[in-house]
């Protein structure tokens, strides 16, 4: 005899709220249910119109601090003498300060805490509007920064206003971010192809789909209309024309984008070593960390007065110095290099202690003078049979995008954006050649000496968008690596690895030797397509007589079991593998796991949801 069991719950009577604007607009859109491409550009509408206002206010914001304070209260100050200079920008640090104190999650929570969940996280309106008056404080008061790290966050902040207002799925969110992004550095530059590339290659990354083009691509183009509308017709900066004199031009390109990668590898890791000190990490500068965040941009705003009495050009975003170099005003090589080792100082201070503004204006002004440094030394040295090149500004060009493409890791969008500014086809190839040579040369310093580039935080873009990567640097590989795995032996013949491969239902297996050493790799469409290739050579299908040890790939991709998780990750995505061998480090060929394409998403699902349970286990 069974017993059903009735339950009902008691409804309790609730006070009526009436729904909100966003609500009625949602009713309203799911009544209509409007085609996806009516969304796109409604949205496109929004974020692209949004942030071209706002970063057209953004521009005249950072122009009204530069007037208060270096026109009208310093032409006050100056009958004390010109060392009241260096006050300048200690008072724009005691502004950001205050705005760090008073508002520390507008302008110190990370995007990636509102990505964690499923859905969208409530943002506050007011967040866009603090980081505008922050950064337009910081660049107008002196700070040795760019405008572009808070145009991005200011068009992403808009994007991200708009999906929280729609309550759409995070990776809708992720888009409307990536759309934002790009609209912001496409009026922040006037460059909209440029600021599309933006967002592909940096902030969405391997997040991005096809469908989301149209709606970044619709979001770019209206924001740098309306900075164009409201702003002019114009280039961030004036740049002359570009020529080729000499086919020998190529080798030179090639020797700057090799300087240019040293250069961006020192420019990202000072940023990073003085974030260290700030913190406290590094020793001799822990009393750094103990000072109150508030003290921070105080103390860095110290640091660029100081500097700033010796050579003001460090001062601010640093375009007239930079289009001076470009314009070739002549420059002693001694002030280029001084002002190149001085900037990235500067730079680096800034960023490190709270000051708000990006890396971009800084990375070109740092290759801005490299260029021409380099430039002026070539005339200088070369015969005069092979003095036939172009003129150091030219090359100043090239090393202002090579130095930026290896900051950022984006030679793409470091390409087409001095494209947009120069508007020279001619400069693409010798920019592509020093731009290719600079990453190289980066990621040769990272292989080799574990050294790691800006995220976007570090240059100045308070957007996590791809929080899992973020999430996945600080898992090691020894948590999530696979200790049971399929191995075979290299004299194992072609035809019973494949079966052995199809019975354990198994992608990718390892080829030990006779000692059970690693070997190699070898796949299912490497048996599938050595068994094809030879039946259609021999045209008979019992001749077959291939072994593990004629296929199987023997240079083989590995990682360490105390790396993070991110960096295998990274090394699969360059060769499309599904899974990499996790060896000892005295021994590459001694395997201890293997780590797989599944189990790296499952240890970012995991790693982000016990931090969002650890608050509650603690209590419990």
């Amino acid at each position: 005899m069974t017993t059903t069991v009735s339950t009902s719950r008691v409804l309790q009577p609730q006070r009526f709220k009436p729904p909100s604007i966003s609500d009625r607009l949602t009713s309203l859109l799911n009544r209509l249910q409007p085609s996806s491409e009516v969304l796109a550009i409604a949205s496109a509408l929004l974020i692209g119109g949004g942030s071209g206002l706002a970063i057209v206010l953004f521009k005249y914001s950072i122009e009204l601090c530069q007037s208060l304070t270096f026109k009208t209260l310093m032409g006050q100050m100056l009958v004390w003498g010109s060392w009241t200079l260096a006050f300048i920008p200690i008072l724009g640090g005691l502004v950001v300060g205050f705005l760090r104190w008073r508002f520390p999650d507008f302008l110190g929570q990370e995007f990636s805490a509102l990505l964690s969940s499923t859905r969208v996280q409530k943002i506050s309106p007011l967040r866009p509007a603090i980081k505008l008056l922050a950064a337009a404080v910081s660049l107008g008061t002196g700070a040795s920064l760019g405008p572009e790290g808070p145009s991005v966050e200011l068009g992403s902040n808009i994007g991200i206003l708009l999906g929280q207002s729609f309550q759409v799925s995070k990776d809708r969110y992720r888009l409307l971010i990536g759309a934002g992004a790009a609209a912001g550095l496409a009026a922040g530059f006037n460059a909209p192809i440029a600021g599309v590339f933006f967002a592909l290659e940096v902030v969405l990354g391997t997040a991005f789909t096809t469908p989301a083009a149209s709606l970044i691509l619709l979001s770019a183009v209206i924001s740098a209309l309306i900075a164009q509308t409201l702003l002019g017709i114009h280039p961030a900066f004036e740049l002359p024309v570009y020529q080729v004199l000499s086919h020998w031009e190529w080798i030179y390109y090639v020797g700057l984008g090799l300087l240019a990668s040293v250069v961006s590898t020192i420019y990202t890791q000072a940023i990073k070593l003085v974030q260290a000190c700030f913190q406290g990490e590094v020793v001799g500068f822990a009393w750094l960390g103990k000072l109150p965040k508030a003290l921070h941009p105080v103390v860095g705003g110290a640091c660029i007065g100081v500097i700033a009495l010796q050579l003001p050009q460090i001062l601010g975003i640093g375009y007239g110095v930079l289009e001076a170099i470009l314009c070739g005003d002549r420059f002693p090589l001694s002030l280029l290099g001084v002002l190149l080792v001085a900037k990235l100082i500067a730079t680096s201070i800034s960023l490190g202690s709270g000051l708000v503004g990006g890396v971009f204006a800084p990375a070109m002004f740092l290759g801005a003078c490299l260029g021409a440094i380099y430039g002026n030394c070539l005339l200088a040295i070369l015969p005069p049979e092979l003095s036939e090149i172009a003129p150091p500004p030219a090359y100043a060009m090239v090393g202002m995008a090579a130095v930026l493409a290896g900051s950022v890791k984006a030679p793409l969008t470091s390409i087409l954006l001095l494209f947009e500014l120069t508007q020279n086809y001619l400069i693409v190839l010798p920019l592509m050649a020093a731009v290719g040579v600079s990453v190289w040369g980066v990621e040769l310093f990272k292989s080799s000496q574990a050294i790691q580039g800006l995220n976007l935080q570090q240059m100045g873009v308070n957007l996590q968008p791809q929080n899992e990567f973020e999430v996945l640097q600080q898992v090691s590989i020894a948590v999530v690596m696979e200790r049971s795995y399929l191995a075979l032996p290299a004299s194992m013949s072609l035809l019973q690895a494949g079966k052995t491969m199809l019975q354990n239902k198994c992608h990718t297996a390892l080829v030990l030797d006779e000692t059970e050493q690693l070997l190699g790799i070898v796949t299912l469409a490497d048996i599938r397509r050595a068994v094809v290739q030879t039946a259609s050579e021999s045209h008979q299908k019992n001749e077959i007589t291939q072994t593990l040890n004629d296929i199987c790939t023997a240079e083989v991709l590995y990682a360490y079991e105390d790396e993070p998780v991110l960096e295998a990750l990274e090394r699969m995505g360059a060769r499309g593998l599904y899974l990499l061998p996790v060896v000892a480090r005295d021994n590459p060929r001694k395997v201890l796991g293997v780590i797989e394409q599944h189990r790296i998403a499952l240890a970012s699902n995991l790693a982000m949801t016990e931090a969002a349970l650890q608050p509650y286990l603690a209590n419990s």
